[in-house]
């Protein structure tokens, strides 16, 4: 099994949609971890309401594309994600393959990894928070890139984190199989 990272984001009803969207990743893949979320300003559109934001760690044997394309999304669409041409619209919930493991890919429907990551300081502290060692291909470890941010206006949402792992806990511990 490899580790892999997952970005969550959502700005419509996000308290439902991250737990939610955590949840049913819960019944696809084994998830290790959660890291803190944090609310922060939309990019590019100051009249959207804040984004929840994490970044969370599964272990898998599903390969990075079927991952993308056969849980990842899948779990965007039965939340209401709709694609569309906007890159900036705002969002039920937006699920990003961010790393898988320490493998670099460059192709039309997969980068890993995520060059987001190198830009967006959500990203790159909250990957730090759950793996300050990983190499990323390109970039450096995770906490040599999170050092190059201060976190500035992202706001901790500690009792909401807490509350999430506990639904993972729940959810784990429900889909878990016993041989007697």
């Amino acid at each position: 099994m490899v580790r892999a990272f997952i970005g969550i984001g959502s700005n419509i009803e996000p308290q439902r949609n991250v737990r939610e969207a955590l949840r049913l990743l819960a019944r696809r893949e084994r998830v290790v971890a959660v890291s803190t979320v944090y609310r922060t300003e939309p990019i590019a559109r100051p009249e959207q309401d804040p984004y929840y934001n994490c970044v969370v760690e599964i272990k898998t044997d599903t390969p990075p594309l079927q991952l993308k394309f056969g849980s990842l999304r899948p779990i965007e669409a039965a939340l209401g994600r709709v694609r569309g041409p906007d890159r900036w619209a705002a969002r039920t919930i937006d699920l990003d393959l961010l790393a898988y493991d320490e493998l670099a890919v460059r192709e039309d429907d997969l980068i890993l990894p995520d060059p987001d990551i190198a830009v967006r300081a959500f990203l790159a502290l909250s990957l730090c928070e759950l793996a300050p060692d990983l190499e990323l291909p390109g970039i450096g470890t995770a906490a040599d890139l999170a050092n190059r941010f201060s976190g500035e206006g992202m706001v901790a949402l500690r009792e909401y984190t807490e509350v999430l792992r506990e639904v993972i806990a729940h959810e784990q511990a429900q889909s878990r199989t016993f041989d007697p």
